[in-house]
């Protein structure tokens, strides 16, 4: 026998074809291929194992003892090819499988439930998994792959994670209707001087941002209250507790009537929400077409 030889599935699934149904003119039937084509596929079989399989005689061929020692081998082999072919084909068409997602509780509120009730109508087999973490976690959970990607703002993405725009905000001021800046169409961050806010505590979030646009502005901001999530800042301002800053796109997705959003300018501080991977690592299926439907329910609640 040649040590270095190894049955390709070709060979043996005609091996098993002709086993089963002994006449090479039916299991090149079944096989879709030439008689002369499952001959030859024995024969290389034979000559790779250094052993006869099959008895030729007149009618039919006839299995040897290393046939019949051979064949749940084979078939077990087949079986799991046939698993291992169906499942990737299952997870190709998205008929099982899961997505798992890194991203901080604010963005999750307004980006994510619209998503995964459209997605889970087109592919109700695909689990969605979502990782809400710290913004300061967010980053790490993507490069130690304990998710497939993650959605945020990573301030310093660095050199082992991709970043892909989802959506493009801006900081906003947002306050009463009846606040005195309510009927501005964009307010200047100067004109922020003396008011007391709201907004995430320091070194959290957006505060980076907020801080050094101020100091661009040169304004001292009064920050009365400090909170670690944005829908906390939003219920303290509907309830009258001060004007808060926080990105347009979270505010607008609240749909308080009661309150207006102003954009923050001179400087205008941009955002970027992004889908952020693992640099080197391709994305399932699965995690392509949940990104997909973000955009599609992104654009149609944009228009």
């Amino acid at each position: 026998m040649n040590t270095t030889f190894a049955p390709t599935i070709r060979q043996l699934r005609a091996f098993v074809q002709v086993h089963r149904l002994r006449k090479l003119s039916a299991a090149a039937e079944q096989l879709f291929v030439t008689q002369s084509a499952v001959s030859m596929l024995i024969r290389q079989l034979e000559e790779g194992l250094d052993a006869r399989l099959f008895d030729r005689t007149t009618r039919s061929l006839q299995p040897t003892a290393a046939a019949s020692e051979m064949l749940p081998v084979a078939e077990r082999i087949l079986r799991d090819v046939d698993a291992l072919a169906t499942g990737f084909r299952e997870l190709a068409q998205l008929e099982r499988g899961r997505v798992s997602i890194a991203i901080t509780p604010t963005l999750a509120s307004f980006l994510l439930p619209e998503a995964i009730r459209a997605f889970a109508r087109s592919h109700p087999q695909v689990r969605v998994l979502v990782d809400d973490c710290a913004p300061d976690q967010f980053v790490s959970r993507v490069i130690g792959e304990h998710v497939d990607f993650g959605i945020g703002t990573p301030e310093r993405p660095g050199a082992e994670v991709d970043t892909q725009t989802l959506l493009r905000d801006h900081l906003a001021l947002v306050c009463p209707r009846t606040h005195r800046l309510a009927n501005q169409r964009s307010v200047r961050w100067r004109a922020l001087a003396g008011e007391p806010l709201t907004t995430v505590r320091p070194g959290y979030g957006i505060r980076p941002q907020i801080e050094a646009a101020a100091a661009r502005a040169g304004v001292a901001l009064d920050v009365v209250h400090e909170v670690s999530f944005l829908s906390t800042a939003l219920w303290m301002t509907a309830s009258g507790m001060g004007a808060a800053i926080m990105p347009s796109a979270f505010a607008r997705a609240a749909g308080d009537a009661s309150l207006a959003i102003l954009p923050l300018v001179a400087p205008r501080v941009s955002r970027d929400v992004s889908v952020v991977t693992r640099r080197g690592r391709s994305l399932s299926a699965a995690s392509l077409s949940f990104i997909r439907t973000l955009r599609t329910t992104l654009a149609a609640h944009k228009g």
